[in-house]
């Protein structure tokens, strides 16, 4: 990431507290798997600070303040930049990358490169680390190599090669879905700040206008997309249930997802609209 990183700055004794890990500290393969997974299971995707219309801050302290000492979850910008601080402080080489999401996009549209990854480099092999991709967040680490499948503790993926980038699918069932192309330019937190301010604020955006909500669990995914509260179970059996009331919303966050909620004044009724839109 960038190069004014002070590792003096981080608490990782907190950041590790907060996700349960007491392994090693160096920049090799089995830490970085380590931290990847107990990193998702730990710290779930949400958005409820756009949601709320509260600010998305990415300097260094926010996201220890919000992240690690409060207990609280985020997407992208905030887990993959709280994750490359991590990272750098334990010695790893860092590089932020930015993805088009291609997830659940109709045929014909194209959306910007509006999600953050990162490109580790360990003993010269390229691997690509992402704790922010809500209900398909990757729970390990990939080598940075197309056309070959790739176990996780969660879904299988690969990387393909789609044009000049590279697109991430995931199997689900026999089916190959892709999540997002990318490329290897190398973003600067200037980069994702302009990018975070568009998707936290836009009127359009997804993430100011519904809620969203993930974490995964050993042997399943919890989701939560306005209403409807999802579980994946790794075997393939997925069971849906649409929540009615403000409080049951709270239970599913506040329980399976592991969210802990803002106090805000305006929590309750925005959790009402979600119930009550068609």
């Amino acid at each position: 990431m960038a190069a004014a990183f002070d590792p003096s700055e981080f608490d990782l004794d907190a950041y590790f507290k907060r996700i349960g890990y007491s392994g090693e500290r160096t920049p090799a393969l089995k830490t970085l798997r380590a931290i990847h997974i107990h990193h998702t299971e730990s710290i779930p995707f949400e958005n409820l600070n756009p949601f709320l219309g509260l600010p998305v801050n990415l300097d260094l302290e926010s996201l220890q303040q919000k992240l690690v000492r409060s207990g609280r979850g985020g997407y992208c910008y905030e887990q993959n930049l709280l994750l490359s601080h991590v990272l750098n402080t334990i010695g790893f080489k860092v590089t932020g990358l930015a993805a088009r999401v291609v997830w659940n996009v109709p045929a014909g549209v194209v959306l910007p490169r509006t999600h953050m990854l990162l490109r580790v480099d360990i003993e010269g092999q390229p691997y690509l680390a992402d704790v922010g991709f809500g209900g398909l967040t990757l729970t390990g680490p990939l080598r940075l190599e197309a056309d070959i499948e790739q176990a996780t503790p969660h879904e299988p993926f690969r990387l393909v090669k789609a044009g000049e980038e590279l697109e991430l699918q995931a199997r689900l069932g026999e089916a190959w879905r892709p999540l997002y192309q990318f490329s290897l330019q190398e973003q600067l937190l200037s980069d994702y700040e302009c990018a975070n301010w568009y998707v936290s604020t836009h009127p359009t955006s997804r993430f100011v206008n519904g809620l969203i909500a993930a974490r995964p669990a050993r042997d399943r995914r919890y989701a939560l997309i306005n209403n409807e509260f999802s579980v994946h179970h790794l075997g393939g059996r997925s069971e849906k249930r649409v929540l009615t009331s403000p409080e049951e919303i709270r239970e599913a966050l506040e329980g399976p997802l592991n969210v802990k909620l803002p106090e805000s004044p305006e929590l309750d009724s925005a959790l009402r609209r979600v119930t009550t839109a068609k």
